[in-house]
Protein backbone atom coordinates (compact mmCIF):
# COMPACT_ATOMS: atom_id res chain seq x y z
CA UNK A 1 0.00 0.00 0.00
CA UNK A 2 1.58 3.24 -0.92
CA UNK A 3 -0.02 6.75 0.50
CA UNK A 4 -0.99 9.09 -1.62
CA UNK A 5 0.94 12.34 -2.24
CA UNK A 6 -1.98 14.69 -0.16
CA UNK A 7 -1.77 12.06 2.82
CA UNK A 8 1.85 12.44 2.93
CA UNK A 9 1.87 16.14 2.64
CA UNK A 10 -0.89 15.94 5.58
CA UNK A 11 1.57 13.91 8.40
CA UNK A 12 4.52 16.41 7.15
CA UNK A 13 2.11 19.33 8.26
CA UNK A 14 0.88 18.16 11.03
CA UNK A 15 4.35 16.82 11.88
CA UNK A 16 5.69 20.54 11.89
CA UNK A 17 2.67 21.91 13.73
CA UNK A 18 3.21 19.81 16.47
CA UNK A 19 6.88 20.57 17.09
CA UNK A 20 5.73 24.43 16.82
CA UNK A 21 3.87 24.92 20.27
CA UNK A 22 5.15 28.61 20.67
CA UNK A 23 4.92 29.92 17.07
CA UNK A 24 2.26 30.14 14.41
CA UNK A 25 4.11 29.81 10.95
CA UNK A 26 1.65 30.77 7.98
CA UNK A 27 1.10 27.98 5.13
CA UNK A 28 3.19 29.60 3.15
CA UNK A 29 5.77 29.10 5.33
CA UNK A 30 5.07 25.78 6.12
CA UNK A 31 4.71 24.27 2.67
CA UNK A 32 8.38 25.74 2.41
CA UNK A 33 9.57 23.91 5.75
CA UNK A 34 8.44 20.83 4.10
CA UNK A 35 9.34 21.28 0.46
CA UNK A 36 5.71 21.36 -1.22
CA UNK A 37 4.08 23.73 -3.40
CA UNK A 38 1.85 26.83 -1.55
CA UNK A 39 -1.26 25.60 -3.27
CA UNK A 40 -0.86 21.75 -2.62
CA UNK A 41 -0.32 22.87 1.08
CA UNK A 42 -3.29 25.28 1.44
CA UNK A 43 -5.38 22.04 0.10
CA UNK A 44 -4.16 20.13 2.34
CA UNK A 45 -4.63 22.66 5.19
CA UNK A 46 -8.35 22.99 4.48
CA UNK A 47 -8.85 19.58 4.62
CA UNK A 48 -6.74 19.28 8.11
CA UNK A 49 -9.25 22.37 9.54
CA UNK A 50 -12.16 20.46 8.53
CA UNK A 51 -10.76 17.89 10.82
CA UNK A 52 -10.52 19.67 13.51
CA UNK A 53 -6.81 19.26 13.51
CA UNK A 54 -5.34 22.26 12.60
CA UNK A 55 -6.89 26.07 13.27
CA UNK A 56 -5.62 28.80 10.69
CA UNK A 57 -6.11 32.38 11.79
CA UNK A 58 -6.05 35.12 9.30
CA UNK A 59 -4.27 38.86 9.67
CA UNK A 60 -1.79 39.92 11.42
CA UNK A 61 -0.79 37.18 14.33
CA UNK A 62 -2.75 35.16 12.13
CA UNK A 63 -0.72 31.49 11.09
CA UNK A 64 -1.62 27.85 11.54
CA UNK A 65 -1.46 25.81 14.82
CA UNK A 66 -2.31 22.07 15.79
CA UNK A 67 -5.29 21.70 18.19
CA UNK A 68 -5.34 20.09 21.03
CA UNK A 69 -7.27 17.20 19.40
CA UNK A 70 -4.73 17.58 16.09
CA UNK A 71 -1.69 16.48 19.11
CA UNK A 72 -3.88 13.32 20.35
CA UNK A 73 -5.01 12.48 17.06
CA UNK A 74 -4.22 8.55 16.28
CA UNK A 75 -2.44 8.31 12.79
CA UNK A 76 -4.63 5.18 12.12
CA UNK A 77 -7.74 7.22 12.19
CA UNK A 78 -6.23 10.12 10.37
CA UNK A 79 -4.99 7.44 7.41
CA UNK A 80 -8.50 6.20 7.33
CA UNK A 81 -9.74 9.89 7.38
CA UNK A 82 -7.06 11.17 4.45
CA UNK A 83 -6.99 7.60 2.22
CA UNK A 84 -10.60 6.75 2.82
CA UNK A 85 -12.06 3.33 2.88
CA UNK A 86 -11.74 2.40 -0.56
CA UNK A 87 -9.94 -0.94 -2.42
CA UNK A 88 -6.23 -0.93 -2.67
CA UNK A 89 -6.85 -2.72 -6.20
CA UNK A 90 -9.23 -1.26 -8.61
CA UNK A 91 -11.81 -4.55 -9.22
CA UNK A 92 -14.69 -1.80 -10.38
CA UNK A 93 -12.39 -0.23 -12.87
CA UNK A 94 -13.22 0.15 -16.70
CA UNK A 95 -13.08 -2.84 -18.01
CA UNK A 96 -13.94 -4.32 -14.10
CA UNK A 97 -11.86 -7.41 -13.50
CA UNK A 98 -13.97 -10.43 -14.63
CA UNK A 99 -12.57 -12.24 -10.90
CA UNK A 100 -14.39 -9.50 -8.48
CA UNK A 101 -17.67 -11.46 -8.17
CA UNK A 102 -15.25 -14.54 -6.54
CA UNK A 103 -12.17 -13.16 -5.53
CA UNK A 104 -10.21 -13.94 -2.13
CA UNK A 105 -7.66 -11.48 -2.95
CA UNK A 106 -10.18 -8.44 -2.90
CA UNK A 107 -11.02 -9.73 0.60
CA UNK A 108 -7.30 -10.72 1.68
CA UNK A 109 -6.10 -7.10 0.81
CA UNK A 110 -8.97 -5.13 2.43
CA UNK A 111 -8.27 -7.02 5.59
CA UNK A 112 -4.38 -6.09 5.03
CA UNK A 113 -5.50 -2.64 4.66
CA UNK A 114 -7.53 -2.38 7.96
CA UNK A 115 -4.66 -3.94 10.00
CA UNK A 116 -2.22 -1.83 8.62
CA UNK A 117 -4.73 1.49 9.87
CA UNK A 118 -4.85 -0.81 13.19
CA UNK A 119 -1.25 -1.39 13.73
CA UNK A 120 -1.18 2.97 13.59
CA UNK A 121 -4.23 3.46 15.89
CA UNK A 122 -1.85 3.54 18.99
CA UNK A 123 0.07 6.01 17.89
CA UNK A 124 -0.97 9.91 18.43
CA UNK A 125 0.60 12.68 16.32
CA UNK A 126 2.63 14.10 19.15
CA UNK A 127 4.52 10.92 19.25
CA UNK A 128 5.65 11.38 16.41
CA UNK A 129 8.14 14.68 16.70
CA UNK A 130 10.00 12.58 19.41
CA UNK A 131 13.51 12.41 18.97
CA UNK A 132 15.12 12.23 16.55
CA UNK A 133 12.15 13.38 14.10
CA UNK A 134 11.58 16.63 16.03
CA UNK A 135 14.77 18.17 16.55
CA UNK A 136 15.07 17.70 12.22
CA UNK A 137 11.61 19.21 12.55
CA UNK A 138 12.30 22.41 13.86
CA UNK A 139 15.36 22.73 11.99
CA UNK A 140 13.58 23.11 8.84
CA UNK A 141 13.49 26.92 8.72
CA UNK A 142 12.58 29.12 11.19
CA UNK A 143 8.89 30.74 11.06
CA UNK A 144 9.45 34.62 10.02
CA UNK A 145 5.83 35.31 11.97
CA UNK A 146 4.24 34.30 15.33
Amino acid sequence: MRLTKSTDLALRIVMRLAVLEETTPTTREVAAAVAVPYSHAAKVVTRLQRLGLVEARRGRGGGLSLTVSGRSASVGWLLRELEGQGDVVGCEDDPPCPLRNACRLRTALRDAQEAFFVSLDPIAVEDLVAAPAGPVLLSLSTPSSG
